[in-house]
């Protein structure tokens, strides 16, 4: 059983190139010449781009999309109808059940009072509640206690629940009806080198080659394991019990430290999505929370006013995957997905994480259509959401439409491989694909001819573990997920989940280039 369905995940993947590289197996378009196809490709791709007013309507007018927020639903709703002004032949919303509200952000203005007057720069924490009005209160910074490894000092461990509880009471008085900055400042060194933006072709290449002894992926030595610290708290039960001892003793604004250099903030959510069990909070840029760290600690007063407000979306319970379809022809019912994540952090407007992945997707499929491909089996554009919260929407996609290798749909075996772009605005490198190795060279040699792109090749992998992206969803059902390797640019360092991504991030030459390359 096992072996068949290896055998079928190969088979699947040498019918992808059929749709994807229209050389091959393309009804009315068979008998034009391949390097015809691909030169149309690239001028269609290169000369009548629609990714950037894809990426303005994603970013400028809808964005953020965080899952379950009017502007998401308002973002996939647009992109519906984008892609049937292009000729595609259906374009929908489907639902799945996300189980919790939307929130939004509306409104958050912080100013430092005393013992100076200045604007302060953070983000609002999702899924908080908002400030009682516009607050004013004093500053105070409290740290929870950690002890050093018995065999290793420079490790740090929890509390017990006991050193927790009499911490606590220590400080109860002074928090009740304060702003409390929760932790140290975090210190950041000043003096390291800042990544490469790009992948040399040489390294490039070396990770790509099939021959090459030396994996893609090196994985990292780790740190020695360290004894657990008797009776200590997990993280979990720590953070459970701070955000109950903040709430019963009626703290105005919780502040946390970004820990990021040059401004940068990322601010996730309350991880139990119920603004009941939190405090408001916002995440502060770490110049201005060491700024007031440090005035604590030189015992001078500090005054704050905070005004935040926030709403609950009732309707957000239920989210949505944005789907478009180019019908095949003779082999209609089998399908060729392409796809990313359409929802995004709430910080800035999710450009390069990642309103790109969908309209570089949406962009491959429309130059096909443009240049008048016929595909014989049916290529489907998804744009996901709920993949910040946990690759929830492809999943329930996955789940509904194709089960699994072990409980498989009748739709399963006619699926021929989802590609997925969800690393930033740098131009596809490389990919990795779920199934044996044969699979790998199916795509790598259909995708030589765009070398001269940079495009370096494709190695597989026989991993189902679930995690990272949305390709992942695909791989743990036993079917062929596609992820990409991009060049960086400043993906990880700059941008992913943080204030600045937004539309000015994009290189316009190298989303151009992966749109034509899928």
């Amino acid at each position: 059983m096992k072996t068949n369905r290896t055998i079928k995940t190969a088979i699947a993947l040498m019918l992808t190139q059929a749709i994807i590289f229209p050389s091959i197996l393309l009804g009315q378009t068979a008998a034009r010449k391949s390097e015809d196809v691909y030169a149309a490709i690239r001028k269609e791709g290169m000369e009548k781009s629609k990714i950037m007013n894809t990426m303005h309507y994603f970013t400028d007018l809808y964005g953020p999309r965080l899952t379950g927020s009017p502007n998401h639903v308002n973002a996939a709703k647009w992109g519906v109808s984008e892609m049937k002004a292009w000729g595609f032949d259906d374009a929908f919303l489907e639902p799945w059940e996300f189980g919790h509200p939307g929130w939004v952000n509306e409104r958050a203005t912080g100013l430092m009072l005393s013992p100076v007057q200045d604007t302060l720069t953070f983000e609002v924490l999702a899924w908080t509640p908002s400030t009682k009005g516009v607050i004013t209160a004093d500053a105070v910074n409290i740290v929870i206690p950690q002890f050093p490894a018995e065999s290793n000092p420079n490790v740090m461990q929890n509390p017990t629940q006991e050193e927790l509880t009499a911490y606590f009471n220590s400080v109860r008085a002074s928090v009740n009806g304060k702003i409390v900055f929760v932790g140290k400042h975090a210190f950041l060194d000043q003096t390291g080198t800042p990544p490469a933006k790009r992948i040399s072709d040489e390294d490039i290449r070396k990770r790509f080659d099939p021959t090459n002894p030396t994996p893609q992926f090196r994985p990292g030595q780790g740190r020695p394991s360290i004894p657990a610290r008797a009776g200590a708290l997990t993280g979990a039960q720590l953070a459970e019990q701070l955000d109950k001892f903040l709430v019963d003793n009626n703290v105005a604004l919780r502040v946390n430290d970004s820990g990021m250099n040059l401004g940068l903030m990322r601010a996730f959510n309350n991880r139990t999505f119920d603004v009941t069990k939190v405090v408001p909070t916002v995440v502060m840029r770490n110049e201005d929370y060491g700024r007031i760290a440090r005035l604590l600690a030189h015992k001078t007063p500090v005054k704050l006013e905070f005004d935040i407000r926030n709403r609950t979306v009732p309707e957000g319970t239920t989210s949505y995957n944005m789907v478009g379809e180019i019908y095949g022809s003779d082999k209609k019912d089998e399908v060729i997905m392409l796809g990313g994540h359409l929802d995004s952090w709430h910080s800035a407007t999710g450009a390069t994480d990642n309103a790109i992945g969908c309209a570089t997707m949406m962009e491959a499929a429309r130059i096909l259509k443009a240049i008048g491909v016929k595909p014989r089996r049916t290529i489907r554009v998804a744009c996901w959401s709920g993949e910040e919260q946990g690759l929830l929407g492809s999943q329930a996609y996955v789940k509904k439409h194709f089960g699994s290798a072990e409980e498989p749909t009748a739709a399963y075996s006619k699926f021929g491989g989802y590609f997925n772009i969800d690393s930033g605005t740098g131009r596809g490198r490389g990919m990795s694909v779920f199934g044996p190795p044969e699979t790998a060279t199916v795509l790598r040699e259909a995708l030589a001819p765009l070398a001269d792109l940079g495009f370096a090749g494709v190695l597989s992998t026989n991993s189902r573990g679930l995690g990272g992206t949305d390709s992942t969803s695909f791989n743990q059902a036993g079917l062929p997920g596609i992820g990409t390797q991009q060049d960086p640019i400043e993906y990880f360092t700059t941008t992913w989940h943080t204030n600045l991504d937004t539309y000015e991030r994009i290189i316009e030459s190298d989303v151009k280039t992966s749109a034509i390359i899928f």
